[in-house]
């Protein structure tokens, strides 16, 4: 199944993101379950979260897979949101 990862940054926590983006982005490619990446981009064009759509077997895989991400770990995130997926177009 698909499974999207929505997840917002703490305010002013940009250095948080910047010291931990090498790591999340190797877990992230190394892990065998990433489908598509990217940041979302504020106002100001800085990056203000996160959204993953991984392949998984169970929602338990996904949320395990939210909770090791190192963004996660660093404590970037204000809010987390996962969702089951279905893709349509693209």
């Amino acid at each position: 199944m698909l499974c999207a990862i929505i997840a917002t940054d703490k305010p002013d926590h940009l250095q948080v993101r910047l010291d931990n983006r090498d790591a999340h982005l190797s877990y992230a490619k190394d892990s065998g379950k990433l489908v598509m990446a990217g940041p979302f981009i504020d106002d100001n064009g800085g990056m203000s979260g996160t959204l993953l759509v991984i392949e998984v077997d169970t929602m338990q895989d996904a949320y395990d897979f939210a909770e090791n991400d190192p963004y996660a770990k660093a404590g970037l995130f204000e809010k987390v949101r996962i969702e089951q997926w279905k893709k349509v177009i693209g």
